[in-house]
């Protein structure tokens, strides 16, 4: 019994844990992140009041150009992303299901041949070739 106890609260944690990280945490917009950069230099550098608000509009200038385009590369994956679903629907709507089946398995080896195990593999990692004299 108190094994099932144990197993229910543990499971409980797990689970809000999960859930906690899951959620998205709100990004700061422009004027937040340039204030808060703008402080530490100035607590960092001992900035005059003068230079401290220029460095606020330059600062806030970056972080707004920052933010415009994380929004257009964030729109350009989701079009590159609805691109290549739409193309994967056509291909499919052409082949066979046993042809669908075998395509998807091709696919799958080759993103294994690619990252085996999941690992990204660094250059460090890659067997060298030894020269020939």
């Amino acid at each position: 019994m108190k094994k099932w106890i144990i197993g229910a609260v543990l499971l409980a944690f797990t689970s809000l844990s999960v859930a906690a990280q899951q959620e998205k945490r709100q990004q700061p917009n422009p004027e937040e992140r340039a204030k808060k950069v703008t402080e530490k230099m100035a607590t960092e550098l001992e900035l005059s009041e003068d230079q401290k608000a220029q460095i606020l509009a330059l600062n806030l200038d970056h972080a707004k150009q920052r933010q415009a385009e994380m929004e257009r590369e964030k729109a350009e994956r989701e079009a590159q992303r609805s691109e290549m679903k739409a193309h994967q629907e056509k291909v499919n709507s052409i082949l066979t299901e046993e042809q669908r089946t075998k395509w998807e398995e091709i696919k799958l080896e080759q993103r294994e041949k690619r990252r085996p195990g999941g690992e990204v593999h660094r250059r460090e990692d890659m067997p060298r070739q030894k020269d020939g004299n």
